[in-house]
């Protein structure tokens, strides 16, 4: 239906006046090349329209074609091991349509309608059904069961249900309304992309999300449902760290969302992704991730757009009971486009030249991550974990997306450049990050890992920072000024960094660490410290203690396999004997 007529075209914006009966946020298509548009202000009967997609050669008087629905993702069999735009475009079908790069006005449908999927009811005709029921299943790949779930709105009995081989659009169930009305179910959803998805009760996340980097389990943790910044310079390590998560977290599901960044960052993930194999389940990681790119050759209007479409998806799997975890990069792109949108509607500028309600549209974004019980009967517990990486002009903290995304998240990962060119990774710097989930997740890691866990990580970070105080000293009057308690501080600290917090990716044992591996590791080596200390006391020279054959086991306890933990009491009981004996040796000489 034709709503009005362009009037004016600033590069992703379009005025467009008679558009009386349109409403803010609705889809639209502009001119009969049909560029899919957004209507993101209105004034009167002037709109608006936020175009995702090149405006070039567009001028007044083109037309305007209302969709007459907000901007809505499609939900159902065949999301995950796809690829979409940020808008859901499927890339690999636009591919086969129009080459390597996507045409203009290029129109798919984002879910395939000719693929048949078995149908599995779990409920019988004569059920009482309500809003986010489960009514059956359906094998999505070889280790996810897509859960069919009632449509919001719906309540009532299941008149028909059968099993079967469906299309997304054909009808698997038919509820009778309270009212007397019925209602066709399908396995197709579709969802308004900037309203979160209801749910009953939203509760305060309690279990970590274990993601198998040791700086980030035992140091910073995220509880499932939390929400996590990864900020830090150009080169610092932040899609290292995303991609390590995303392989490796402890999650049903991962969304994958390149929001502005390059493209040879998304096509790094295509390529390994296939390639990894899950630890779960055997198969690769492609299986259970949805990847959405809006990388920075992509129309920048849609980055706007592309977070969102990324974690409608997510909720949605949130909502069939799923452990969900969203990676965000970066979020200082999609803020850009935000900044871009708002000067070319002559907003008010802020801090910077975003906009005013920059911080308010980035809690809207990390609001609607949590651990929920989701809608239905039966209670099903879902988490949404968001996880961003911020990327600050020149690693400058203090800059607006930045302070505005510290405000509202509860983990941060401040990246160093130093540690990332000192081929320390993760780059995080342990004496500016924190977490403030820490104190509860480590009263789950006492309970479910070790009793000692809370007290060894307040040890071991206390360490590292008296091991910047004692730098500070070094810089200014030299190592031999210090005690050997205190050189032995430094020793440990060292020992702490490279062979506890720093990682290889690229090896199979150092890449994924247990909790209970990273519990062990940092029990040995404190274990050293404080026999070490002892030794001290006992008139034992530091340099006789640095030279004990156990140092260099020491410094090798990460490759230690997971299915060997054993031997990391045979080693502590080496290094008591070492120490015992120079303890004895000198005992005799006196």
């Amino acid at each position: 239906m034709r709503l009005g007529t362009v009037i004016s075209v600033a590069g992703p914006l379009v005025i467009a006046k008679g558009m009386n009966t349109a409403k803010i946020y609705d889809m639209v298509t502009v001119s009969d090349q049909h560029l899919i548009g957004e209507i993101i202000e209105m004034r009167g009967d002037r709109a608006s329209i936020q175009v995702y997609e090149e405006t070039s050669m567009l001028g007044p008087g083109e037309p305007v074609y209302g969709e007459g629905e907000p901007l809505s993702v499609e939900l159902g069999p065949g999301l995950l091991e796809s690829m979409f735009d940020g808008i859901q475009r499927p890339l690999n079908i636009i591919m086969e349509k129009s080459g390597d790069f996507i045409n203009r006005g290029v129109s798919v449908k984002a879910l395939n309608r000719e693929i048949k999927w078995n149908f599995v009811p779990c409920l019988k005709a004569g059920d009482k059904v309500l809003t986010g029921d489960v009514i059956g299943t359906v094998e999505e790949n070889s280790i996810v069961q897509h859960k069919i779930m009632i449509p919001k709105g719906i309540k009532g009995t299941i008149k028909s249900i059968s099993q079967g081989e469906y299309t997304i659009e054909d009808t698997v169930a038919v509820v009778e309304q309270e009212d007397g009305t019925q209602v066709d179910v399908t396995m197709l959803q579709k969802w308004p992309v900037r309203r979160g998805r209801p749910y009953y009760k939203k509760k305060t996340p309690e279990k970590p999300l274990v993601t198998g980097q040791r700086v980030i389990d035992t140091f910073f943790p995220v509880a499932k449902g939390g929400t996590a910044c990864v900020p830090g310079p150009f080169g610092s390590g932040k899609t290292v760290v995303q991609h390590q998560i995303a392989k490796w977290a402890d999650v049903d599901i991962v969304v994958y969302v390149g929001c502005g960044e390059r493209g040879n960052e998304m096509t790094d993930v295509l390529n390994e992704f296939p390639e990894l194999i899950d630890p779960k389940t055997g198969q690769s990681l492609m299986k259970r991730t949805v990847l959405i790119a809006n990388t920075s050759n992509m129309p920048v209007a849609a980055r706007e757009a592309s977070i969102y479409t990324g974690i409608a998806i997510a909720e949605y799997y949130r909502d069939m009971g799923y452990s969900v975890a969203l990676m965000a990069d970066s979020s200082s792109r999609w803020a850009e486009a935000l900044r871009e949108m708002s000067g070319r509607l002559e907003e008010m500028p802020g801090e910077e030249g975003y906009p005013a309600y920059l911080g308010s549209r980035l809690a809207e974004f990390y609001e609607r991550s949590g651990e929920v019980i989701c809608l239905g009967q039966e209670k099903r517990i879902g988490t949404l974990t968001v996880m961003a990486a911020v990327s600050p002009p020149g690693g400058d903290l203090s800059e607006p997306v930045t302070q505005a995304t510290l405000r509202i998240v509860k983990v941060f990962w401040g990246l160093d450049s130093s540690l990332a060119y000192a081929r320390h990774f993760p780059a995080i710097n342990w004496l500016t990050s924190y977490s403030l989930y820490s104190s509860n997740l480590m009263k789950w890691m006492d309970e479910n890992v070790d009793q000692d866990y809370s007290g060894l990580q307040g040890e071991a970070l206390a360490l590292l920072q008296e091991e910047s105080r004692l730098n500070d000293i070094v810089r200014l009057v030299g190592y031999d000024s210090l005690s050997q308690e205190d050189q032995l501080k430094l020793e440990i600290a060292k020992s702490l960094r490279e062979d506890f917090l720093q990682q290889n990716a690229f090896v199979e044992e150092d890449s994924y660490t247990p909790l209970k591996k990273q519990f062990y590791m940092l029990q040995t080596i404190l274990k050293f410290h404080a026999q070490a200390k002892q030794a001290l006391e006992d008139g034992i020279y530091l340099k006789d203690l640095l030279h004990l054959p156990v140092r260099e086991k020491l410094g090798r306890i990460k490759e230690i396999p997971e299915d060997s933990l054993e031997k990391f009491g045979e080693l502590q009981e080496v290094m008591e004997q070492e120490i015992n004996s120079l303890i004895q040796e000198r005992g005799n000489r006196r």
